[in-house]
């Protein structure tokens, strides 16, 4: 191509698209020169923007293909070819990624903090106090012979009350209630219940059309249902399970109860659903407040409450009636005489049973309250808020962030436990703490193992 006919860089240029072969005309568009390295891959790039029919996009990339220079470029190779070029750091390319797989608004503002160098500012500071910690050591090495023994011992205790320092600033991070990686994920949220509560019902409900069939008939859900919702800006997984009981004779209901359990045990929150005529009764007494309503709760339902688990009673519009109370003095009543039937520790019943309400899924009664206070459950699950600053969004978002800072660690404490005989063995520890921390973000990542799990999961083209 001639000088002249190359374009500007960073100029916008109309120009049309031809074969480079036949000299065809495909298109009209706009002509994107970015020199390197003042580009997204620090490399020289030329983006072509033309029109998104089918045929013109598959003309011109055949047009493309007849250039023996061109190739079509692999799942986040432009973003691997950024990485390499020292434009971003690997906290920042899966950032990135995250931002384009972003379906909420709270997976949004945890994927800008990765792109725009939060976490990989945070970690850089992780990693600069172990070198630091590491230069004083090594220096204790090199010039501790001009110290006596006693001063010898506390330079060392000096070095390790550094890297206790770095523990507990990373413990607190690993103290987290894995916040980051749920927020990125999604929180696991699992309805479970007897038969015929309305589980199904508010599965449909929340996810606002007719997902789950519904049926008097009990044992109807017979294996659990998943579903993606956002609920109150966060990312949700929505699981219905089979009613829980264990007198059946259904083979297949038998395996539906069992995963049921299991959905429950690994969910983040789960919303246990009873029908409140079910399990209501009213016990005449000349003192209204002592025991005028009581709760029965199937034991098999109670197996599977957990300290995350809220309570939704359902078809209150049946029960008011027959329990002669208003709104708030039923909620009242019932919130006490739940207090009294879950078999649990006081100290765990506290903040269960104020995540309590009582609902018509059948007339929409109590569903607004409902879904207000399950948003604030589930915020409060991940300690998120919209109006978190960076500073206070979760450094670890990956698993493998996690592991690294384990990693470091152990690696920290290995050094802690080492005699001052043995210091210059002590000093390889705090190297290997370092090279945790500068995994996270690339900077000792040299294994293509790790890397190619990273940028396959890319969509191609980015």
């Amino acid at each position: 191509m001639s000088e002249e006919r190359t374009p500007k860089p960073w100029v916008a240029e109309y120009r049309e698209i031809v074969d480079p072969v036949t000299g065809d005309k495909l298109d009209d568009g706009i002509v994107l020169f970015f020199k390197g390295p003042k580009s997204f891959t620090t490399e020289d790039t030329l983006e072509l923007q033309v029109h998104s029919g089918r045929a013109v996009l598959t003309a011109i990339l055949t047009a493309l293909s007849k250039l023996h220079f061109c190739r079509p470029a692999g799942p986040g190779e432009f973003t691997r070819r950024a990485f390499e070029g020292g434009r971003m750091d690997l906290t920042q390319v899966e950032g990135l990624r995250d931002l384009i797989e972003a379906e909420t608004e709270a997976q949004r503002k945890i994927a800008v903090n990765g792109v725009g160098g939060t976490q990989k500012a945070k970690f850089e500071s992780l990693r600069a106090k172990i070198l630091d910690c590491l230069m004083y050591v090594e220096g204790f090495i090199d010039f501790g012979e001009d110290v006596d023994e006693l001063g010898q011992e506390g330079m060392l205790e000096n070095a390790r009350t550094r890297a206790q320092e770095i523990i507990d600033s990373i413990n607190s991070h690993l103290r987290d209630n894995r916040r980051g990686e749920i927020l990125r994920a999604g929180i696991s949220l699992a309805i479970f219940g007897p038969p015929n509560a309305g589980k199904s019902s508010l599965f449909n409900f929340l996810a606002e059309r007719d997902v789950a069939i519904t049926s008097p008939i009990p044992g109807t859900t017979r294996d659990v249902l998943t579903l993606t919702l956002d609920i109150g800006g966060l990312p949700v997984v929505l699981n219905d399970t089979a009613g829980i009981r264990k007198l059946t004779d259904d083979t297949i209901e038998k395996i539906g109860v069992e995963r049921a359990g299991g959905a429950v045990e690994g969910s983040d929150v789960s919303i246990c659903v009873l029908s409140l005529e079910e399990v209501i009764s009213v016990v005449p007494s000349s003192n209204q407040r002592a025991g005028r309503i009581t709760l029965t709760l199937p034991a098999d339902v109670l197996a599977h409450v957990k300290p995350h688990t809220t309570f939704l009673f359902n078809k209150a519009d049946l029960t008011r009636e027959v329990a002669g109370l208003s709104g708030e003095s039923l909620e009242h009543e019932i919130r006490d005489a739940l207090m009294r039937a879950l078999p649990v520790p006081a100290q765990q019943k506290g903040p269960n049973v104020a995540r309590m309400w009582t609902v018509s899924l059948r007339t929409g009664e109590g569903t607004v309250e409902f879904l207000d206070g399950l948003a604030c459950v589930l915020r409060e699950r991940v300690a998120y808020s919209e109006s978190m600053s960076a500073e206070d969004a979760p450094l670890i978002t990956q698993a493998r962030h996690r592991d690294y800072l384990r990693s470091a660690v152990k690696f920290l404490k290995e050094f802690q436990e080492f005699p001052l005989s043995q210091i210059d063995i002590a000093a390889e520890s705090l190297r290997y703490a370092a090279r945790a921390i500068g995994s996270v973000s690339g900077v000792d990542v040299s294994t293509e193992e790790v890397l190619g799990a990273i940028f396959s999961s890319f969509c191609v083209g980015k």
